[in-house]
């Protein structure tokens, strides 16, 4: 199966939450996943990490935003935040987990490979 890398730019959680469903299944079934965060999307993996419905989703036994981050790490989904996201949010890579990598948007497209590209 082709990989997948999937650009997250905009802030909505539950984009974010689609972007993380679309990671997960693709990492279960095996392919490389991965998932750019651009810009301000950079803000959606900070420490705490909450949205508005997680309560709705934690009712009918769905994941929080917050699990569902978790989850998509432990299959293996490689998470990169966008360096000027960085600058433009005022945050510093202490303040993300330390698995996250850093780069740019022609980073990324550069090791695209034959990975599917999405936006979300």
């Amino acid at each position: 199966m082709r990989g997948l890398t999937i650009v997250v730019a905009d802030v909505t959680p539950e984009r974010f939450r689609t972007a993380l469903s679309l990671a997960t299944a693709t990492a279960a079934l095996g392919a490389r996943t991965r998932i750019f965060l651009q810009g301000e999307a950079v803000t959606l993996i900070r420490p705490p990490i909450t949205a508005p419905n997680d309560p709705a989703h934690k009712e009918a036994g769905l994941p929080t935003l917050a699990a569902h981050y978790g989850e998509a790490l432990a299959l293996g989904v490689r998470f990169t935040l966008c360096q000027s996201g960085l600058a433009l949010t005022g945050t510093q890579p202490s303040d993300y987990d330390p698995e996250t990598d850093y780069a740019g948007m022609i980073s990324v497209l550069a090791g695209l490979g034959e990975d599917r590209l999405v936006i979300a």
